[in-house]
């Protein structure tokens, strides 16, 4: 009798553990047996996707700020998957579980994304509301269903752990953010965004494939920038139609130096689009230039546009500002265009958020001015006529 009972003690054992061996033996890893698909970005050189035959999607963020040296990888694993999924969290700089449900962005170019993806209701938090001047998202903060966490580079921590959002989409300009390191530290995921890196106006809006798989909106995602894409490059040929090539100047004095963009910037890439003769566009800075306002006049004095002159929205002030301005002809014939007199309900300029959204609609502005008989009927988004 003993002995028939320890025999089947020992064959329930072996039982036992041979279900437990077989079920840790379907736990999934990422190695050279899964199949991997690597997402198409076709403008866009900061980041890359990844998606595997088990779920995972892999994000590499590799310019997340100029000259980083070093890149940040992120597996997002659906939530459906995540008791069969094991991965070594030394090889990510985070995992997080999708879709997820509450967010907490810190760039207002983040705000249109959300909008386009249809998900600006996961929305919670945010540094400086008052910067948000989109229409949709505004209502939100004012009913109270987005908290202002203070300022980007300074995020209120305590808010935001009380908020427990899913994860948080990070901008900086180096990897030292004493907030952000609290918040991982309190097991809040930071993700490093770095579409302001890019110099190419379809770079930029590419960026909205890289939100997409923290929602599973991809399909969406690559919908709506096709979208994009197609007006652009639409909007581009039409430009190259035009007669004329006009010369532009750019950029405003900051004390008694001249800032404008250099020539392989963001700002620089539009005017090339736009059948324009920027006159800095030999220059190879991707930032911007510093240079004297002589130095300005002797090249531009006779530029027949005058696009972008940083805060000033009137002629009245930037007379005010300096008597230099004058000796422009654009500034004479009242040809000087600017982005400033574009602004939310509380202040928030639309172009530093929406443009590098929709640049299909900056180039529209741009043609529409510097080619009127092209696109004659275009409303006017960002740039408009000085006041």
């Amino acid at each position: 009798m003993q002995h028939s009972f320890l025999v089947r003690c020992f064959l329930m054992f072996c039982i036992l553990f041979s279900l437990i061996t077989c079920k840790k033996e379907k736990k999934n890893t990422l190695d050279k047996s899964n199949q991997v698909n690597q997402i198409a970005i076709t403008y866009a050189k900061g980041f890359t996707i990844e998606n595997f035959d088990n779920g995972v999607t892999i994000i590499e963020v590799n310019n997340p700020w100029p000259n980083a040296d070093s890149s940040f990888r992120y597996a997002l694993i659906p939530k459906n998957k995540q008791a069969h999924i094991t991965l070594n969290k030394d090889d990510y700089n985070a995992i997080i579980a999708v879709p997820i449900n509450k967010i907490v962005v810190t760039s207002t170019t983040h705000i249109p994304v959300l909008e386009a993806l249809g998900v600006e209701k996961n929305l919670i938090g945010f540094p400086d509301t008052k910067y948000v001047s989109s229409e949709r998202t505004r209502k939100r903060i004012d009913k109270g269903q987005i908290k202002d966490l203070g300022k980007n580079n300074a995020l209120n921590s305590e808010l935001t752990i009380e908020l427990q959002p899913d994860l948080i989409i990070g901008f900086g300009i180096n990897g030292h953010n004493n907030a952000y390191d609290l918040l991982e530290r309190a097991n809040i995921p930071v993700v490093y965004n770095g579409d302001w890196t890019e110099e190419t106006p379809l770079g930029k809006a590419e960026w909205i494939k890289f939100f997409a798989p923290f929602f599973e909106k991809e399909l969406q995602a690559d919908e709506t920038f096709k979208q994009i894409e197609q007006s652009y490059l639409e909007t581009k040929k039409l430009a190259q139609t035009a007669i004329e090539t006009p010369t532009v100047m750019s950029g405003a004095m900051y004390k008694d130096v001249w800032y404008l963009p250099g020539g392989n910037s963001w700002a620089a890439n539009f005017l090339a689009d736009a059948n324009a003769n920027y006159l800095w566009k030999e220059t190879s800075d991707t930032g911007s230039l510093s240079l004297s306002w002589e130095a300005v006049l002797e090249r531009s004095k006779n530029a027949d546009f005058w696009v972008g002159t940083s805060q000033f929205t009137s002629y009245d002030e930037m007379n005010a500002a300096s008597k230099h301005y004058s000796q422009f002809t654009a500034f004479q014939s009242k040809n000087v265009f600017s982005f400033s007199n574009s602004k939310g309900a509380t202040g928030g300029l639309l172009y530093y958020e929406l443009a590098p959204q929709r640049p299909d609609l900056v180039l529209k502005d741009l043609i529409h001015i510097l080619h009127p008989r092209l696109l004659p009927e275009h409303d006017l988004v960002f740039f408009k006529p000085l006041l």
